[in-house]
């Protein structure tokens, strides 16, 4: 997650891993995992059986920027000057045109109530210290309440619980499931929920605060020292501007230890200063205050999880995020995005993951973990669902875009994994990567159509798209407290690309250049494939590339997908420059009679056949791919 305008995100990283908490946790991990609108494709084109589930494919959306139709982008612009989305933006129709790219969840980022800052106090809803906020919308994931959602996304920010509720609705009626973020390593520095049940208590409520630790301490302190707001000469609150509480001051004491695990009463600048870190019973010194996992518990059921954790008494803040979970799957939430789930125990998602499968066995659970040594130990001790398939696979394909990587690394990445490849989930954008279309990135938005047709198509595993990605969006407003290349998370902006798809919510893309619309509706027909028999459920198959320079050979990727009611071939084209012409080495299963038809499912190419030999031979353009389907 992406926090500080200041820290590229492998610099992001490195912050994270040096921490001391986060690297004692990693450690700790790394030794359990030694134990272990355009037309779509004739329906008859994309054989389906219906008794088969498809492919997951989440749509990310900042809620925040998705209907905001103001275009000013002021840097540093308020909410009046440059505008901000409503739930209400998300009406039937814009469901159902996300619904077109094959989507199955709708991950509704920025929900949560953050710190903001606000002109004044509307309503008991008070503005946040600009001092302790990153952006003027501030971050989503500094949580100031967990028990209520940003008033900025309602249209009576009164009754804003009850608008997310409808949108809740709304969304199951488009036949999606909903997933907001869960942030459990740390929460706003100024956390006070306004808005929790009966017998809840806050974060930090009950804790000792003259000891640094304590098991049931919710935070660790600084003893006898108060917070010091970081100093910088490259930044001001607000970029300068003024505001009541802009003063350089922040009423904190004792201090607590920064939410990436920094002990300093004054945190540096590139801190998450605007957070604090939840304590699990991870003492100071890295040892555990609560039960480690028995080493065979890799290879138990959730249940069995679930029922070991009831024989302990855990520290206090396990129970509390519990309660946070069961209070949103109670609202009709499906399932729950993690941020940085690698800085917390996996011995607490255990505990958590399984509480929540107790209560809805298909609940999507999905972990943002950066460490490939962590993979196994969160999917299997951890229960997760799902991981990011970042460091390796999506680090892999964005080399290879940019011209620097090679099909070979792709290959390699994707198989260090294939044994938990159904996991790992891909993307080529969420909010902490840069967009494709992007200078900074590799400046073309078509670079992404075969990316995205290997990301896809590869695995079983879930897909993901960010909103915009299927339009070009580039990122490129200066925002403010938000850089161009990703789109800003914490200030308010427009979304350019994405704006003309919505066309002032007609959301029918007609504002769009032909250009645009093109993409787009690639997209719609390659995300529909997650219906595919061989995509949803079908193995990964080896060819060989042959009469191929040894330019095509780093360019240009090649695999099949084997199930026994379908066989694809996929080829894509990374060269951003160059037609290349390749020959495909097809497995046995091919080869069953000369001259075997096969027709392209993304309707790039005519149909062609296979030769006697299990030898095909296809032309690509620049970014270009194809999908043969094996006609017996």
């Amino acid at each position: 997650m992406i926090r500080n305008k200041f820290l590229s995100l492998p610099t992001h990283l490195t912050v994270v891993f040096s921490s001391m908490l986060g690297c004692l946790t990693l450690a700790a991990c790394s030794q359990q995992q030694a134990h272990v609108k355009p037309t779509l494709l004739p329906q008859q084109a994309i054989p389906v059986d219906s008794h088969m589930p498809e492919k997951p494919v989440v749509y990310q959306v900042f809620t925040r920027l998705f209907g905001n139709t103001n275009t000013a982008n002021i840097p540093w612009g308020s909410a009046a000057e440059n505008g901000v989305g409503k739930f209400n933006d998300f009406t039937p129709k814009a469901l159902q045109a996300i619904k077109t790219l094959g989507v199955t969840h709708m991950w509704y980022t920025g929900v949560l109530h953050h710190a903001v800052v606000l002109p004044e106090s509307v309503n008991g809803i008070t503005s946040d210290d600009p001092d302790v906020v990153k952006g003027r919308a501030g971050s989503p994931y500094a949580i100031k309440d967990y028990y209520n959602v940003n008033p900025d996304l309602a249209q009576d920010p009164q009754h804003r619980l009850q608008e997310f509720s409808q949108l809740i609705t709304r969304t199951h009626q488009a036949g999606m499931k909903v997933v907001i973020d869960i942030v459990p390593n740390h929460v706003a520095r100024n956390y006070h929920s306004i808005s929790m049940p009966e017998g809840v208590t806050n974060f930090g409520e009950n804790d000792d605060t003259s000891v640094a630790y304590a098991r049931d301490n919710n935070f660790y302190y600084v003893t006898n020292e108060a917070f010091s707001v970081p100093l910088s000469s490259e930044y001001q609150p607000l970029g300068g501007q003024a505001h009541a509480l802009a003063d350089g001051q922040f009423n904190e004491y004792p201090a607590k230890w920064t939410g990436n695990g920094a002990r300093a009463a004054q945190p540096d600048i590139n801190d998450w200063y605007e957070t604090v870190k939840v304590n699990y019973g991870v003492k100071p010194d890295g040892s555990y205050d609560f039960p480690t996992l028995p080493d065979d518990f890799a290879h138990k059921s959730t249940a069995e999880h679930y029922a070991f954790w009831q024989q302990h008494r855990l520290p206090s803040s396990w129970y509390k995020f519990r309660e946070i979970v069961y209070f949103w799957l109670e609202q009709g939430v499906d399932g729950f995005r993690y941020d940085m789930a690698e800085m917390v125990p996996v011995e607490f998602w255990s505990f958590l993951n399984s509480s929540i499968k107790i209560k809805n066995p298909n609940a999507f659970l999905l972990a943002e973990v950066y460490n490939p040594t962590l993979y196994r130990p969160y999917i299997q001790q951890g229960k997760m669902d799902y991981l990011y398939d970042k460091v390796g696979f999506y680090d892999s394909l964005k080399a290879l875009m940019q011209q620097t990587g090679s099909a070979k690394q792709v290959i390699s990445a994707h198989r260090s994994v294939q044994d938990i490849a159904p996991h790992m989930l891909h993307f080529l954008e969420n909010h902490d990567e840069q967009r494709i279309a992007s200078p900074e990135f590799v400046g073309d938005a078509h670079m992404g159509k075969p990316a995205m047709v290997v990301s896809h198509l590869i695995s079983q595993s879930p897909s993901m798209l960010y909103f915009g990605q299927t339009v070009g969006e580039d990122g490129s407003e200066n925002a403010g407290f938000g850089q161009p290349s990703r789109t800003s998370i914490f200030d308010y902006v427009g979304v350019p690309a994405h704006q003309a798809w919505m066309n002032n919510g007609a959301f029918d893309g007609e504002m769009l250049s032909d250009e645009q619309r093109a993409l787009r509706q690639f997209y719609e027909i390659l995300m529909s494939l997650n219906k595919a028999p061989a995509v949803a459920h079908g193995q990964l198959g080896q060819v060989s590339l042959q009469t191929a320079s040894d330019t095509a050979r780093q360019r240009v990727m090649a695999f099949t997908r084997e199930h026994a009611q379908q066989q694809l071939l996929v080829v894509s084209n990374f060269d951003a420059k160059q037609n290349h012409t390749v020959t495909v080495k097809l497995p046995v299963s091919w080869q069953s009679r000369e001259g075997l038809p096969v027709t392209d499912l993304l309707k790039a190419h005519a149909n062609s056949q296979v030769d006697a030999t299990g030898h095909i031979t296809v032309t690509l353009a620049p970014r270009e791919s194809v999908v043969y389907q094996k006609e017996d």
